[in-house]
């Protein structure tokens, strides 16, 4: 029976019918068993074969439900039913429905995809520092060929190679890299989040993450300037018509031309792609930048859930756990009298035998208990303030309530936020340079200057295009101005911080403070 004539589903998607029919899990055990049955060389399989390899514990209770359901599948064009006449002994056996089952190419192709389709989303994914390292080799690679092929002396095969190995390491970062922030996001949220695992987890995570921006700073800056070497002259064009036609050769000749033109396409398409990721231009980012903004931008988020976990176990927002914690305790106490009072004391809600009540009046109450059953007739009478009874409203006499005063805490953390204020502005000062200056001329940083430094160098290196000597670029904020040329000298700077040496390249720099004045270094580190 064709897929056509089962009357289920039509066309040529037959075989992803028992994707929504009814026992749809079965039917998936059921094709994976016939998969894992061709890998191990299997051809045919029996009902009964096919009810073994199920798991115990998925294994309907009896043999026609896997016979229903295997008939099912042919009919949708997942399996080929055939008669099975080697087991047939007798002229009533010819009578009996006894078939054997294989695995058509429909449903093998359809069952791959189901798996293709699991294993994608499954994956996690993760920010490769690795390949870009990778990337940077692959580069310096392509810049010795073009460099071979300048001098005439082409290497097809090695550039072919070189460029396969290239491409190939990009995709698999950027593919990793959109599957992490997925798998991020979905972490960032707090559904389903074991709060245990997730703060054990997230320290890790978050100085994973630092490496990574650190690694994506650096290692970006240099992939944008060898890709704008490698564009320069034609070099990359000159290496992409030399891969093409390396992969043109074993084509036809009449169609030579044709493959070779596709094959050029093709690479072209790679390395814009390439290029576009590393290397802003005509007003867009680079898909490296807004990387590292993503994930700038995932560490606040993450800190914001660990604070709403903690606050979620300290009670102080979760309602529910409060109404939980509270039902223990009525359930622990050992009276209805203790009952009572923890009813008053958590919802206020008292008995009306009264209409004001002062510490008299409670002491009074503690020392003779007046049952809430008692009449109001037989109860002892209360004294009623005429002001009561004769506005509605009752107003305590005596002095107002002091107005808590509050300044001293005011004035603390207004000289905190003031500290902070020209800890920053003190760090502009410290970078700001007096015309342009050499990178190594920087001298020692503390912490707070670098970190801003860092910041400025990697929007400079994030903006630096193909073929330009220099670059401008201004702090997310508005406060700084970069300016960053490169050196030909090749010479090495080093900055010398606290935690360590931080080298590379050396470079003109000028750094202007856009916000003025406010503080000096010295203000804040006399």
């Amino acid at each position: 029976m064709t897929p056509e004539s089962s009357g289920s589903t039509g066309g040529g998607y037959a075989p992803f019918a028992h994707l929504t029919a009814p026992n749809a899990v079965l039917y998936r055990r059921l094709m994976r068993t016939f998969l894992t049955a061709k890998e191990r060389f299997a051809v045919h399989l029996r009902p009964e074969d096919v009810y073994a390899a199920l798991p115990p514990e998925h294994r309907p209770s009896d043999l026609d439900a896997v016979m229903k359901a295997l008939d099912r599948l042919a009919e949708w064009g997942n399996l080929r039913a055939d008669p099975d006449t080697s087991r047939v002994t007798a002229v009533e056996d010819f009578y009996r429905k006894r078939f054997i089952y294989q695995l058509t190419q429909a449903g093998e192709a359809a069952e791959q995809a189901l798996s293709a389709y699991d294993e994608a989303l499954g994956r996690r994914g993760a920010l490769q520092a690795v390949a870009l390292h990778d990337i940077v080799t692959q580069l310096r690679a392509l810049l010795v060929i073009a460099a071979e092929l300048e001098e005439g002396e082409p290497d097809a095969a090695k550039a072919h190679l070189a460029l396969s190995a290239l491409t190939g390491r990009f995709e698999a970062l950027a593919e990793n890299a959109r599957a992490f922030m997925g798998s991020l996001q979905r972490t960032v949220d707090l559904h389903g989040v074991q709060v245990e695992v997730f703060l054990a987890y997230k320290d890790r995570l978050i100085q994973y993450l630092e490496r990574f921006i650190q690694d994506l700073i650096t290692l970006g800056g240099r992939i944008a300037v060898l890709i704008g070497e490698l564009e320069q002259d034609g070099r990359a064009r000159a290496l992409l018509r030399l891969a093409a036609a390396r992969e043109a050769t074993d084509a036809a000749p009449e169609d030579a031309e044709t493959a070779e033109e596709e094959a050029y396409a093709r690479w072209a398409a790679k390395w814009s792609g390439l290029a576009a990721w590393f290397v802003s231009a005509d007003g867009r980012e680079s898909q490296a930048r807004l990387l590292r903004s993503r994930a700038l931008g995932a560490i606040p988020q993450l800190l914001t859930v660990v604070r709403q976990l903690n606050e979620r176990r300290a009670g102080r927002s979760d309602r529910s756990a409060d109404f939980r914690t509270l039902a223990r305790w009525f359930a622990e106490a050992p009276d209805d009298e203790a009952r009572h009072r923890l009813w008053r004391a958590a919802f206020g809600l008292y008995s009306a035998r009264h209409l004001a009540v002062d510490a008299e009046t409670l002491a009074q109450r503690t020392a003779r208990p007046v049952a809430p059953s008692t009449p109001w007739a037989e109860a002892e009478p209360l004294r009623i303030s005429p002001q009561l009874r004769r506005t509605g409203s009752y107003e305590r006499r005596g002095r107002a309530r002091r107005v808590t005063d509050r300044s001293e805490q005011r004035r603390e953390l207004a000289e905190i936020a003031a500290k902070q204020a020209r800890e920053i502005a003190a760090a502009r000062a410290r970078l700001a340079t007096d015309g342009a200056t050499r990178l190594s001329a920087l001298g020692e940083l503390d912490p707070m200057a670098f970190g801003l430094f860092l910041q400025l160098l990697g929007d400079a290196l994030a903006t630096w295009r193909p073929g330009t000597k220099s670059t401008v670029a201004t702090s997310n904020d508005g406060s700084m101005e970069i300016r960053l040329t490169a050196l030909a000298d090749g010479t090495t700077a080093e900055i010398r911080t606290p935690g360590g040496v931080f080298s590379g390249p050396d470079h003109l720099v000028e750094i202007t403070d856009l916000t003025g004045p406010e503080a000096t270094y010295e203000e804040v580190h006399p």
